[in-house]
């Protein structure tokens, strides 16, 4: 039985009942609430005030941590004031509460920039609690797959790269020319340096060089750009294009060839994703990931977290129901596209004219 717990700062009147009838909600699901924070929590709600939003410390790295804070002002911007906070308090979705006269607004933010709200007018509790676990269960029991095992193996004659390689470095321009990068969302307007330092060593999002782009080399691996480069110049391989030579099921870990005399960069949290659809499609050649939209995509359900099986599962299998799945365009819920190519310059000769900046977000 998963377990889960309620921490965190003092609680208003509100934030009472609110954890009340999460707890409530959860435990008739099937999780176990607890009162002491343990090694085995795959949950925890965690209540943070606006003053200093105190994060949880987390004694696994499965433990999932939804942090709520309730505001004392409404703002125009809800995203604009809720995600600096998601970032300070290290959490992996973040709970903003709003009263205002015409109701509590209550937003959802991921690390991802996924944002979507519900609004509580006071009435039909359960149908409002059903809501938020609907919403929130599925991403927080997915699983992450973000840790790396670095073996200095790589051919040597693949030390300076090749031609898949120069490829890539190409393609990063194209992705700034077309002004997908930085992200459309601006980090840096809202973040200071530190909280930048926590959202690298927490989500593995690199700042503002969002999204990723990978080749496939051959049948045994595929380059893939390193988690935080910048796109626009991606040369040193084992630091800006990791080899990436498959997965580890039993370590969940993805393995990256390296040459022996770098110091590695992290694999792009979407790695094991682009694994998944190089293994079962053999036409493709090349897969870019952005945080933009473009019209008439088939998307997913549920905005699953960057670096989950879930995640990488669903696309994988959205990719299979394309009519061409060495030719998909994937959406990924409040967050980007996923799309497939024959090879990078397929990939960019279907997308130009068609990308809108703004992802949508909903519910």
């Amino acid at each position: 039985m998963k377990q889960f717990t309620v921490t965190g700062a003092e609680q208003s009147a509100f934030l009472t009942w609110f954890t009340s009838e999460l707890k409530e909600v959860f435990s008739s699901k099937g999780y176990r609430y607890t009162e002491d924070p343990n090694d085995d929590l795959q949950l925890v709600f965690n209540v943070v005030n606006e003053e200093r939003p105190r994060p949880f410390r987390r004694k696994a790295q499965a433990t999932f941590v939804v942090s709520i804070m309730e505001s004392s002002q409404d703002r125009d911007n809800h995203f604009e004031a809720a995600y600096p906070n998601l970032v300070r308090s290290l959490s992996n979705h973040f709970v903003y509460i709003v009263h205002t006269n015409e109701g509590t607004i209550v937003s959802f933010v991921t690390p991802e920039q996924g944002f979507y709200q519900i609004r509580y007018d006071g009435e039909n509790a359960t149908d409002f609690f059903e809501q938020i676990y609907e919403r929130l269960e599925p991403v927080a029991s997915a699983q992450l797959i973000i840790d790396n095992d670095f073996l200095a193996d790589l051919d040597e004659r693949l030390w300076n790269g090749n031609e898949k390689t120069k490829k890539m470095y190409l393609s990063g321009k194209k992705l700034d020319e077309m002004n997908l990068l930085p992200a459309p969302f601006p980090l840096h307007k809202y973040l200071t340096d530190r909280d930048m330092r926590q959202l690298r060593k927490l989500y593995g999002i690199g700042g503002l060089s969002y999204g990723n782009l990978s080749s496939r080399n051959d049948d045994k691996g595929f380059w893939m750009s390193a988690s935080g480069v910048n796109k626009a110049n991606m040369k040193v391989i084992g630091q800006d294009i990791l080899y990436i030579k498959g997965y580890n099921d039993e370590k969940r870990s993805m393995e990256v060839s390296i040459p022996p005399t770098v110091s590695p960069r992290r694999a792009s949290v979407d790695a094991i994703e682009h694994w998944m659809i190089y293994k079962e499609h053999p036409q493709v050649g090349a897969i870019v990931h952005i945080h933009a939209w473009m019209d008439d995509v088939k998307a997913t359900e549920i905005n699953y977290p960057c670096g989950t099986i879930q995640l990488a599962e669903t696309v994988a299998d959205l990719v299979r129901k394309a009519e061409d799945p060495s030719r998909a365009v994937i959406g990924l819920k409040n967050h980007g596209l996923t799309i497939t190519g024959r090879s990078l310059d397929d990939i960019f000769e279907r997308i130009e004219g068609h990308v809108i900046p703004q992802v949508p977000m909903g519910f």
